[in-house]
């Protein structure tokens, strides 16, 4: 099983769609916790990594540990890219800022039938846009109670 997550994760990375999408089953599920992005089936998964192949065209994941329980597969992850393209955030499209970026991850992922059902993508969306030096005017944002929809906790 990590043997085909290790081609998975090389497949994105050299942006071979096709070979990456032939380890899903037909009703996978994708959900990536820090943007909000679920994806259901093949087609979805692939256009939900395309998203982040044209933000950073270099981007590519090194798994780092991993551990295998019945049918689920859990692995450490380190994502690097250079933000060379559009980001689509929670917060809107972040143009190109050339900077590197260097994130570490979790995916949990179903299996069956050597397959993918489902993927559970754990990240630091905050250390990514931190490392683009974007969340300073975010942050003033957010506090002044504008944009991204975040509300401040107010004392009773």
């Amino acid at each position: 099983m990590i043997d085909i997550i290790k081609k998975h994760l090389a497949n994105f990375g050299a942006s071979n769609w096709t070979e990456y999408k032939a380890v899903f089953t037909n009703e996978v599920v994708y959900e990536e916790y820090a943007t909000g992005t679920r994806a259901k089936g093949p087609d979805a998964c692939v256009q939900a990594a395309q998203k982040w192949k044209r933000a950073f065209p270099d981007a590519r994941g090194t798994l780092m540990t991993s551990a295998i329980s019945g049918d689920t597969v859990t692995v450490e992850i380190q994502w690097e890219g250079t933000h060379t393209g559009s980001l689509e955030s929670p917060f809107g499209a972040i143009g190109p800022t050339n900077k590197r970026v260097s994130v570490n991850a979790v995916e949990v992922f179903k299996m069956r039938d050597g397959k993918i059902v489902q993927d559970h993508h754990y990240f630091d969306l905050l250390t990514i846009l931190t490392q683009l030096g974007v969340t300073a005017p975010m942050v003033a944002q957010v506090q002044a109670g504008g944009g991204t929809g975040a509300q401040r906790p107010r004392n009773p």
